[in-house]
């Protein structure tokens, strides 16, 4: 099954909010992956926060040319498992 993300919210924490279709909300934390291969490209907060977007329809950080090496996403299956929120 495909959980379509209509939106994200970067928060500043390092969480992510992850808005679903189907009404679901998840927070996407980040912190515990900090330091591994791209996200380390993600400790400057002003990079987390402002190029955290929605593209190939889940959570990611262009964080450069938008080339292969330069794209950080999430799978949608893995964000949709994460702890859910509660507005």
């Amino acid at each position: 099954m495909t959980h379509e993300i209509i939106q994200v919210v970067p928060r500043d924490n390092y969480t992510v909010w992850v808005y679903f279709a189907d009404g679901k909300i998840t927070c996407y934390d980040v912190k515990p992956n900090m330091e591994k291969g791209l996200f380390k490209k993600l400790n400057d907060i002003s990079v987390f926060m402002h190029k955290c977007k929605i593209m190939n329809d889940t959570l990611a950080w262009d964080i450069g040319e938008a080339g292969e090496d330069d794209c950080l996403d999430i799978a949608p299956e893995v964000l949709y498992e994460c702890p859910e929120v509660y507005e």
